[in-house]
């Protein structure tokens, strides 16, 4: 199986439509209820995690969840980051007025890097790569199954 990620570059090319499909892998999406017995519901304010669980001067980790059916709030991210999918969901990703960017199938298993330049975050990992978002944005979980990700900002 294979699933395809649609979303809208945020530097749209010359003469090109703007969405830019990519083939994701597909991958196992179960995982024990007992792993998210100690993960903190996202905070009403805005940030990249729902908990964080180590920073020091070189790195900010977080635990991210996300149930189904779930938004996060509009966030901005500062710092290039990676991530690891412990349980993967099609995420839909907005900009921060709402506009539909496109959808990110995010696979279980998977890592993911990414490069903050500004107003633009780029894909730089084999899944995704060269896919741009804007850095300011929410996601919205649009799959049937909780996601949670561990994530890795680098200051």
């Amino acid at each position: 199986m294979e699933l395809h990620l649609r979303v809208l570059r945020h530097d749209p090319p010359a003469g090109g439509r703007g969405l830019r499909p990519l083939a994701i892998p597909a991958s196992n999406p179960t995982m024990s209820e007992t792993t998210m017995d100690n993960v903190i519901e996202a905070p009403a304010e805005a940030g990249v995690g729902s908990k964080k669980l180590f920073e020091n001067d070189k790195v900010i980790v977080w635990d991210f969840v996300l149930p189904a059916g779930q938004e996060t709030p509009v966030h901005m991210h500062n710092h290039s980051y990676m991530w690891f999918a412990v349980q993967g969901a099609p995420l839909q990703i907005y900009d921060e007025h709402g506009n539909d960017v496109g959808l990110f199938p995010v696979p279980t298993d998977g890592v993911f890097e990414l490069k903050v330049e500004g107003d633009t975050i780029e894909v730089m990992s084999d899944i995704g790569k060269g896919v741009k978002v804007p850095s300011k944005h929410k996601a919205k979980n649009v799959g049937n199954e909780t996601y949670r990700e561990i994530l890795v900002e680098w200051k």
